[in-house]
């Protein structure tokens, strides 16, 4: 199938909904008859949806600098059957954040692999588990939450994700518990055919003044180009402390759709982190909606792309009552005829008075072939705030390359070193110690690795 640009979204829908919704699909479908009414109909909607909107193509604002034609030439192919397929846990310990302290809950292909997960000791109540096994045994405990906040309207991946989805992770801290130890929720793909299609769907649930670290993340063991379309809801109330981070670092033919849609309560301090790394094409959704008072959230990203990789970062950070402030922070690394797109988006919505918000996009380009696509936004209703909203696009400063090289560092690591820093103002915001050292680690090393980003732009 050839996306073509001319035809209507609906036309469009049509023709990728025939080659998504094959017999394999339908089967899907029909194994989740059994379940509640509720996430049924929830489906009904995410599937009538997905046939309304279409595939965004470039003349959609919110998508006019991101080209997801190559996943609408896909014939959609999941991953039905659960199982290892040649994971071992020796193979694990070779992705990041594997060795850390705490539960850890493993997915290959986006099932849960039960046999290759392990979780510390919880305090109580808190519960940490596939989201298929919570759906079969406690669906009422998940009822007022998911489908609620990542609703299907928002964009036409979410309506996929809602329509076949069949497992992800289930995280719920009752109020007044807190988890020592991160949480690390690992995604592994094995996909050696093109096409091959995961929609792994999360939720978190973080109870009245509780406290909780979780780190998501999606890896490769294959080189093909396989879609992920994952979907993260969040949930953090009042007086809760959340820190959660998500890290794609998959292979380079992938491609890789996210949502987060995260709720925030009333005077809850929250933190995510968006780290891309990977993939052909990835793009993660951030809808961060500020429904309580006096609440503060910091939303972080840093991109490092090379080669023809594509990392977009899209944001509408809403704040509906007063006195909340957010501060988003996102730094993109490129290089080679790579690009980074972000748009972000603040709404203050009338009666949201005392908001305190900020936002910075900035790009540091490699090479004279790296783009960058910046848009920050403020959407203002209320009259006593304080809102503030910038980017830059940019190489590396040469007087700084002279004063590491007068000090007798050689060029090359000059230059690592001053790139390794730029990244290191997003990593140096995130409060877990040991997931903050090793996220270091990691991206000094890949620096290192990359031999593009050694030579001179």
């Amino acid at each position: 199938m050839i996306m073509n640009e001319t035809k209507p979204n609906g036309a469009l829908a049509h023709r990728v909904t025939e080659l998504s919704l094959n017999r394999t699909e339908l089967a899907l479908l029909e194994r989740s008859a059994d379940e509640p009414a509720w996430l049924l109909s929830a489906r009904k909607v995410g599937r009538a949806r997905f046939a309304e909107l279409g595939l965004p193509t470039l003349h959609d604002e919110d998508w006019r600098f991101t080209n997801v034609a190559p996943i609408a030439k896909m014939v959609f192919k999941p991953r039905l059957e659960p199982g290892r397929h040649g994971v071992t846990e020796k193979v694990l310990s070779r992705f990041p954040f594997t060795a850390l302290a705490g539960g850890q809950l493993v997915f290959v292909n986006g099932q849960f692999a039960p046999e290759l997960s392990s979780l510390a000791l919880l305090p109580a109540g808190v519960k940490v588990m596939s989201l298929a096994a919570v759906l079969a045994t406690e669906p009422a405990l998940v009822e007022p939450h998911l489908c609620r906040h990542a609703r299907a309207d928002s964009n036409a991946f979410t309506a996929l994700n809602t329509t076949f989805f069949q497992d992800g992770a289930f995280i719920y801290v009752p109020a007044g518990q807190a988890v020592a130890e991160p949480i690390h929720l690992l995604f592994v793909s094995t996909a050696k055919d093109h096409g091959t299609t995961a929609h792994p769907r999360n939720l978190i649930v973080a109870g009245r003044g509780s406290r909780v670290t979780v780190i998501e993340s999606y890896v490769s063991l294959s080189d093909a180009a396989y879609f992920t379309n994952a979907v993260t809801e969040l949930v953090a109330g009042d007086n809760a402390v959340v820190e959660h981070l998500k890290f794609q670092d998959e292979n380079q033919q992938a491609f890789h759709i996210a949502t987060v849609a995260a709720h925030f309560g009333r005077a809850s301090n929250v933190v995510t982190h968006s780290i891309a790394l990977g993939a052909k094409l990835s793009r993660t959704n951030i809808y961060a909606t500020l429904a309580g008072e006096g609440l503060e959230c910091i939303l972080n990203g840093l991109y490092l792309t090379r080669g023809e990789q594509l990392a977009d970062h899209y944001m509408v950070v809403d704040h509906a009552q007063p006195h909340g402030a957010s501060h988003e922070y996102f730094n993109g690394i490129l290089a080679d005829k790579s690009k980074g797109v972000f748009h972000g988006r603040i709404l203050v919505r009338p009666g949201a008075q005392k908001t305190d918000a900020k936002q910075t996009n900035k790009n540091l380009l490699l090479s004279d072939d790296a783009t960058a696509d910046t848009k920050p936004q403020l959407e203002i209703y209320a009259d006593d705030v304080k809102c503030t909203h910038g980017a830059t696009i940019g190489q590396l400063n040469d007087e700084s390359i002279f004063y590491l090289r007068a000090r007798g560092i050689p060029r090359e690591k000059a230059r690592r070193m001053l790139i390794h820093a730029f990244a290191g103002e997003i990593i140096d915001r995130v409060r877990c110690a040991a997931v903050r050292q090793e996220l270091d680690r990691l991206v000094w090393d890949r620096l290192e690795q990359n031999q593009k980003i050694e030579g001179s732009p």
